[in-house]
């Protein structure tokens, strides 16, 4: 079905480009870069933003779950690809289409062996992942000799990475945390890699852990947010190009009299003649109804102008009473990093679920 929404999300693939240098430019030569490219690429456009990483030499992408890594293969994507989240019954679909599992627990292991061995594969790539304190996927450390054990004497598959997940890495307030992070890690993988003969990439590091923790770096790090244009702070934030502008156009705009009210529940009664604009974009394509009555506001030719009432599924409408503007003038919702940040403390959010939370009926364009 053809997108025929007014609305769009601008995808800047230049920028996205520029982000991605910024990141390699502080990593060593040797340090692979791993690109994530889940939940739709934050909600940008997975392919889109997959064939400019591959067409930019990235080692490595990663998805959050086999459909993913099926669609973009589909769709011509050649690059190893990282499924953080494979799930059990996909895992004959995963290898038709040559993904890389993470492999998390004895349950997942014991499975894709089992899978690996009806598909008659031989050196099948996987990754190993260990909890050092995130407490959400994982191996621990008393579950090494096990791995160990069964994985020398099992030619199905091949170690192609051991990885875990920093917590907290973000937050300065948690620095020794994340070292004793790092400590877990190495004692871990000190023990698992010295028990085969070839190498295996090791990788821990996420945006903020490039960032704050070069000797976290390892052989490979996982860039997400980082490409999309955000830091882990203001000062780096400023560094990155924003890559995505989420904009739609004025509906219709109404003179509404004292007393009378606008939208659901008559949130909004106005105590002077006002005149509103009508938006085709509502709390089903991402936008919080906590940004409505006068938390949140869109820019209309310029001006910021207050949401009022209530967001309504498909629509809101907003103040245009000092504002010259038009039926069918532009209305950017966020054109800047500083802007989608503002909209998402005022949703009492962060960034990453402002960009993932925009609907897929909202088209995505390319404009450079």
């Amino acid at each position: 079905m053809n997108n025929s929404h007014v609305s769009i999300l601008e995808l800047d693939l230049n920028a996205l480009q520029y982000n991605v240098q910024y990141f390699r430019n502080k990593l060593s030569k040797e340090t692979k870069l791993l690109g994530v490219v889940k939940a739709f690429s934050y909600g940008h456009d997975a392919l889109a933003v997959s064939k400019t990483l591959q067409s930019a030499t990235i080692d490595y992408l990663a998805v959050a779950y086999t459909e993913e890594g099926i669609y973009l293969r589909e769709n011509g994507i050649t690059l190893p690809i990282l499924v953080l989240h494979a799930q059990i019954q996909n895992y004959e679909l995963l290898i038709e289409h040559n993904l890389e599992p993470n492999i998390y627990s004895k349950k997942t292991l014991n499975s894709f062996l089992k899978s690996a061995k009806e598909k008659q594969c031989s050196h099948y790539p996987i990754h190993l992942k260990f909890n050092t304190g995130l407490n959400r996927l994982g191996f621990t450390k008393t579950d090494v000799e096990y791995i160990t054990d069964i994985l020398k004497e099992n030619e199905q598959v091949h170690i192609n990475s051991i990885f875990s997940h920093l917590a907290a890495s973000e937050d300065a307030n948690e620095r020794d945390f994340t070292h004793t992070q790092i400590d877990k890690f190495k004692n871990i993988i000190e023990k698992v890699t010295k028990e085969f003969p070839y190498k295996i990439d090791l990788h821990l590091s996420n945006t903020s852990g490039i960032i704050n923790y070069p000797e976290a770096h390892f052989d490979m790090v996982r860039l997400g947010i980082g490409m999309y244009g955000f830091g882990n702070e203001t000062a780096e934030t400023a560094q990155l190009k924003n890559i995505g502008t989420l904009k739609t156009i004025i509906s219709q705009i109404h003179e509404v009299r004292p007393g009378e009210s606008s939208g659901y529940n008559r949130a909004y009664i106005a105590k002077k003649r006002t005149k509103t604009a009508t938006i085709p974009i509502g709390h089903a394509d991402g936008i919080s109804r906590r940004l409505g009555n006068g938390n949140g506001s869109v820019k209309i030719n310029g001006h910021m102008c207050p949401i009022v009432g209530n967001v309504c599924m498909d629509m809101l409408m907003v103040d245009v009473t000092n504002i010259n503007c038009n039926e069918g003038d532009e209305v950017v919702l966020f054109d800047s990093q500083e802007m989608l940040n503002e909209l998402a403390r005022k949703s009492g959010t962060i960034s990453y679920e402002i960009l993932t939370g925009i609907s897929q009926r909202i088209a995505r364009k390319i404009v450079s």
